[in-house]
């Protein structure tokens, strides 16, 4: 059995000579846990009761052993607080979760420690139902789920919500001091 040699130059030129078949190994055992790690981290599932709406996009929940856990939902966006609509957006919100038993499959944790992830009541997918509703726009930088851009192009059509008037203003710029509507 051998170690494995490695030879590394500096400068333009990275990792010259690999030798053994160690080195091989390592390498798949850590690509194999990297895959599993992600696959376990996509595929958990978190049901709870919601107990407060914070805005259209992010509630908190009480799970069957007593755990809050603030819960941002994945791929949309809502208007803020201050923003036309927003008051409207946290209300469809409030009309779909509050008090009900929600199941959130989990797609990662934010940098404000918020789950993100798919929220779902008795089957419904809320995610989803706000966009029809025309209360969320598609959060493009974090999802490519085309069912959500076809949701969003119909509530357009149809001016369901924020597209009813054309004085709106994209979440993310509004966060960013921007309050000219298009």
């Amino acid at each position: 059995m051998t170690c494995g040699t490695v030879k590394i130059i500096t400068g333009d030129q990275t990792l010259q000579n690999v030798e053994g078949n160690n080195m091989k190994k390592w390498k798949n055992i850590g690509a194999l846990f990297f895959l599993l790690t992600t696959f376990t981290a996509q595929t958990e599932t978190i049901t709870g009761r919601v107990f407060h709406i914070s805005d259209g996009d992010t509630l908190k929940i009480l799970t069957e052993t007593n755990e809050k856990i603030r819960i941002r939902l994945a791929g949309i966006d809502t208007p803020e607080k201050g923003q036309p609509f927003g008051r409207e957006a946290k209300q469809a919100l409030t009309v779909l979760t509050l008090q009900k038993k929600i199941t959130i499959d989990v797609q990662t944790i934010d940098r404000y420690e918020r789950t993100v992830g798919l929220v779902y009541v008795q089957g419904l997918d809320v995610n989803a139902e706000l966009v029809r509703q025309g209360m969320a726009w598609v959060y493009r930088r974090y999802t490519n789920d085309e069912r959500l851009y076809a949701l969003e192009a119909k509530a357009k059509k149809e001016k369901r919500g924020l597209w009813s008037t054309n004085n709106f203003i994209e979440p993310w710029l509004w966060r960013r001091g921007e309050r000219k509507f298009k």
